[in-house]
């Protein structure tokens, strides 16, 4: 008997806090008026993306075998020093033979080895 007691004021009192959970104040939904419709413009076409350098493009990559000392020194971390031993050092079976052969460092190399090729004739 107890637990029937129970159980029916377990219900009433779940079924009071739901009532009074539904009842609670709702925050009110922003309420925004319709924009009117102007008519469509037409959309400009967006600017297009600023070119790269020629040496840095990869269609476009220096030749070491035959780049001036000015193309050379126009890359990264190669001064006139280094252009003039990359001219010394040729030609180039392969680009990596810079490093290989103690005409860059490690880092300098590591830099410049998307933008150079070694051609051959």
């Amino acid at each position: 008997m107890r637990h029937i007691l129970r159980l029916c004021l377990f219900a009433v009192l779940s079924t009071f806090a739901v009532s009074a959970l539904a009842q609670a104040p709702q925050p009110a939904a922003p309420t925004a008026k319709p924009a009117k419709s102007a008519p469509a413009k037409p959309v400009a076409p967006a600017p297009e993306p600023a070119k790269e350098p020629a040496a840095t493009k990869p269609a476009e990559l220096l030749d070491i075998n035959s780049a001036t000392k000015e193309e050379l020194d126009a890359l990264p971390g190669i001064g006139e020093a280094r252009s003039v031993a990359i001219i010394k050092g040729r030609p180039y079976k392969g680009k990596d033979e810079l490093y290989q052969k103690n005409i860059l460092p490690k880092g300098v190399y590591e830099k410049i080895k998307d933008k150079i090729i070694a051609k051959q004739k």
